[in-house]
């Protein structure tokens, strides 16, 4: 049962704004190491179904730079974040999977996003 007394939306709309806030921080942070590393672009991709998932691989160009640990983590919990903000949820039942592709260059995101479905068409006929 629901409480009357909450603004169940509002809370909402509360909680994307603080999200989009630290998307915006955490991108400005990491755009400047990865900047300051050379890199070009960042590829990140994502999976997730029964109530989890994670961040399948981080890749960067050019492909001769090795991302510390701890960025390769940070850039892996942003993709995660920001596919998590454009399609909360996706992660459960038969899940959702995508790409986050970051041209480092001109700071353009792309995100390459599928929802997994489970599709049944039903009929009953009865006394024909």
């Amino acid at each position: 049962m629901t409480n009357p007394q909450i603004d169940y939306a509002a809370l909402a709309a509360q909680w994307r704004a603080e999200r989009e806030t630290t998307l915006k921080s955490t991108r400005a942070e990491l755009i400047a190491q990865l900047r300051e590393l050379g890199i070009s672009e960042v590829t990140a991709e994502y999976e997730g179904y029964g109530d989890s998932g994670n961040v399948e691989d981080v890749t960067v160009q050019p492909s001769e730079v090795k991302l510390p640990e701890a960025l390769v983590t940070a850039v892996g919990d942003f993709a995660w974040s920001l596919a998590y903000h454009h399609h909360p949820g996706f992660e459960n039942n038969e899940g959702g999977y995508g790409t986050l592709t970051w041209e480092i260059t001109d700071d353009s995101i792309t995100l390459d996003h599928a929802d997994r479905y489970v599709e049944c068409l039903h009929s009953y006929d009865e006394g024909l």
